[in-house]
């Protein structure tokens, strides 16, 4: 099964660990606590994308350990910084489809364009398939050129049915269609695809809370799952960019992309941090079995190497 890659997940954040926390962590084998030490640590970690909130968060709490622990050693500062990053990383609550099993469960993947959302999808539709589920997609991106075209790509290459409705169709009704697909085709699992541009934001949340409306009505409970795809080289800007589709639409979950094209893996922290979701995947090359269920502690410790 495609499940845990520890060393691809390591190859993947090569840049951010190479740019950035390699320099932590040199950092803090050295002998002695200071201020400078402090300082230079809140640098490296605002210059890592960890976001400012978040960096003073994690120091603060290190200096505070520090102080009631007596440490005085920076090496083992590191130990204890890894550990709050990963703290940092664990949401509270169930993981991805882990509450009461559904004959069908449908999910809905969100995210702007270009953001890795198409790769995405093939990924976790490979994810299933790989568990031995039979997966349908739904082409709910009915707005931008080509995205039916590269979705049907993916589809014939994994043998998996597509709903697809014509370039400027009714998403809404497409889901409709698919749901219905789904069900008397016994899949397991249905996954939808949403159109991502962020400058029509009003039109955005209407489409996508009518998507939401749909799936439900045809299936109580349904979507199961609303996971944003975010692309791991944006930085900050990933942030503002989970706040839109958060507005928009009830997201359980991130899957994160792009981390192998990026110095600036760090926005992870930020994002979970304000927006209390929980990531479930890492993209983590761009073939479909490229695919890796998110571990705090694996990700932290490969940030370090």
């Amino acid at each position: 099964m495609i499940l845990k890659r520890p060393e691809k997940l390591r190859n993947s954040l090569t840049r951010t660990r190479q740019s950035v926390f390699s320099r932590l962590a040199g950092l803090l084998t050295q002998s002695e606590l200071t201020e400078e030490t402090w300082e230079e640590l809140e640098a490296l970690l605002i210059q890592a994308d960890v976001g400012v909130e978040t960096t003073i968060e994690l120091v603060n709490g290190l200096r505070e350990r520090a102080a009631h622990e007596h440490i005085r050693q920076a090496d083992r500062v590191q130990a204890l910084l890894k550990e709050q990053m990963a703290a940092l990383l664990r949401v509270p609550g169930r993981g991805y489809l882990s509450g009461e099993k559904q004959p069908l469960s449908v999910v809905l993947v969100v995210g702007v364009n270009g953001s890795g959302k198409t790769t995405g999808i093939a990924k976790l539709a490979r994810y299933h398939q790989m568990r031995g589920e039979r997966v349908i997609l739904a082409a709910g991106d009915t707005f931008r050129a080509a995205a039916i075209d590269q979705l049907r790509v993916w589809a014939d290459r994994l043998g998996i049915d597509l709903i697809a409705h014509q370039e400027g169709g009714d998403p809404g009704a497409v889901v409709f269609d698919a749901v219905a697909a789904a069900r008397s085709r016994h899949a397991d699992v249905l996954i939808v695809d949403t159109a991502g541009r962020l400058h029509t934001k009003h039109n955005l949340m209407q489409e996508l809370r009518k998507i939401h409306t749909i799936a439900s009505r045809q299936l109580p409970g349904a979507p199961h799952e609303t996971l944003l795809v975010l692309d791991a080289t944006t930085g900050q800007n990933g942030l503002a960019q989970a706040r839109t589709f958060g507005e928009a639409v009830a997201v359980t979950g991130l899957f994160l992309t792009k981390l192998d094209g990026t110095a600036k893996g760090g926005i992870v922290f930020p994002v979970v941090r304000e927006l209390k979701l929980p990531i479930y995947f890492v993209g983590t090359g761009e073939s479909a079995e490229d695919i890796a269920e998110f571990n705090a502690d694996e990700f932290v410790a490969a940030l370090f190497g």
